[in-house]
């Protein structure tokens, strides 16, 4: 390996790594931010964060890796650009494309890795971060009294509180319902103070009350309902303890192969499988359906069209065609039978009607459900790409603006990323309502942005100067001093006398 190579290579993987981690910091608090409200207030373990939102980093990176490779092949480039190094280079013989041919060897390799993390790494821990998630969702949030509110946390139980000490704990001015009969209001518990521990094993909450009042209405029995006189039972106490349990406050794990069959978590070869099983199974629905139309009574077929055999002279017997005629035979029967053919035919008109609706939509989604795996099929490779492209992108336009650092790099970069993104969705989402194949939507933003690379890398390969502010501000001077002399020569000033 020659000193050029060893010079641009380690020019470039010290702002890969920086630029990547930044990047996939940026995507792991955009998912904070998104699920925030379902994290909060949960009691989760930092254990069980962090395993979270490593599962979660793992399946950004497929994400985060061509958006580093832009951002670092501009902050490579730019910095060469800005100190004079790329023109040191140029100057000794060494074209723009022989500086960048190890960087392409580079990005080819990790294009490579991309996809294989894509297909193996990724759906592993797709299955990790969403079964987790799910678990999270489903965790119960922790015990908070509030004063002056009621608190329903507990099944069965509703709670008040007057005042909370923070440092004792002791809470003051109870009041308890109990619904644990599912009758009503008909069992109260007021206390003084009292205080709440947790067992040692999480599964029930003890509430010691002091100086309190139970009232417990009594239920009667065969008696009607001008007969009631709602007796209620009042018991005081000096101490009382009450034993609730927790159940769905601790978190559950799931079992890892609860989201198994989702696109997302399978690899290329799985998801071949399903795409040829929806397939099938598709055009056999399609199939079954139009037989079963084809044979109901909301499809009859009928030959319409009626015929006198005549002989020829070779003695073959021919059959004259007379077409049906509809309105002579409506006309022929009676007003009766004319009112019964219309309601009949109205009847199985709209029995159709509703019968090809409902088809409709079982149609739409299994197509939907066909292209969503279609859709991740693909991506597994236009992620990949989107590094070489990003790249040559990148490497030119860095070697244009010379200009190092995070600042305008970081600008153009976003920039770029923006535009593939939304191509990308855009492409994504036409494709799920089979407006455009899956072949055109999903490489959509790959073959609108590799010409962009390509000319960009002629532009700088020639030394182009296409994002010089200065360049566009002589070329308007050059119009508005056009103008001018055509305002001077008479077109638009009067002469003078």
């Amino acid at each position: 390996m020659k000193k050029v190579d060893k010079f641009v290579l380690k020019s470039f993987i010290g702002p890969l790594f920086l630029t990547f981690f930044i990047v996939l910091i940026i995507l792991l608090l955009q998912f904070l931010w998104m699920y925030v409200d379902e994290l909060v207030g949960k009691g989760l373990d930092f254990k069980i964060l962090a395993e979270l939102l490593y599962q979660f980093a793992l399946s950004f990176v497929p994400t985060a890796l061509p958006l580093a490779i832009l951002l670092a092949a501009l902050m490579t480039f730019g910095n060469m650009g800005e100190f004079s190094e790329l023109t040191a280079l140029k100057s000794s013989g060494i074209s723009l494309q022989r500086i960048m041919r190890p960087l392409i060897i580079l990005i080819g390799f990790l294009c490579i890795v991309s996809f294989l993390f894509s297909n193996y790494v990724l759906p592993y821990s797709n299955r990790q971060a969403r079964t987790l998630l799910y678990d999270i969702r489903m965790k119960r949030p922790d015990i908070n009294l509030q004063s002056g509110t009621f608190n329903n946390d507990i099944d069965g139980f509703s709670i008040k509180i007057t005042s909370k000490d923070p440092i004792t704990n002791r809470l003051d001015k109870l009041i308890i319902y109990d619904h644990r009969d599912k009758r009503g209001n008909i069992s109260v518990i007021t206390a003084d103070s009292g205080y709440i521990k947790v067992t040692p094993d999480e599964t029930a909450m003890i509430m010691i009350l002091y100086n309190g009042i139970s009232y417990t209405e009594l239920e009667e029995k065969n008696v009607g309902p001008q007969e009631r006189r709602y007796p209620t039972r009042k018991d005081a106490f000096k101490e009382q303890s009450y034993v609730m349990s927790l159940s769905g406050f601790d978190l559950e794990r799931s079992e890892i192969d609860m989201f198994k069959s989702n696109s997302w978590m399978l690899n290329l070869a799985q998801l071949t499988h399903f795409i040829d099983s929806l397939n099938i199974r598709f055009n056999t629905q399609q199939n079954n359906q139009f037989k079963e139309f084809n044979g109901s009574k909301l499809y009859l077929q009928r030959n319409f069209l009626s015929g006198t055999e005549n002989k020829n002279d070779t003695g073959m017997v021919s059959k004259e065609i007379v077409a049906f005629d509809a309105n002579a035979l409506f006309d022929s029967i009676s007003v009766y039978e004319k009112r019964t053919v219309l309601l009949t035919a109205i009847e199985n008109l709209k029995d159709a009607s509703n019968y090809l609706t409902s088809r409709n939509e079982s149609t739409k989604y299994e197509i939907r459900r066909l292209k969503r795996y279609e859709v991740d099929w693909n991506k597994k490779l236009t992620l990949p790409f989107a590094c070489l492209v990003f790249f040559f992108i990148g490497a030119p336009l860095g070697s244009i603006i010379r200009k190092g650092g995070l600042g305008t790099p970081a600008v153009i970069s976003i920039f770029f990323f923006v535009i593939w993104y939304v191509i990308s969705l855009s492409g994504e989402k036409l494709v799920e309502e089979n407006l455009v194949s899956t072949f055109a939507g999903m490489w959509a933003a790959s073959y609108i942005l590799l010409p962009v690379g390509i000319f960009l890398t002629y532009k700088a390969s020639t030394d182009s100067v296409i994002l010089n502010i200065d360049t566009y501000l002589a070329f308007f001077r050059k119009i508005k001093d056009y103008m001018y002399r055509v305002y001077m020569t008479g077109t638009g000033k009067k002469k003078e006398k």
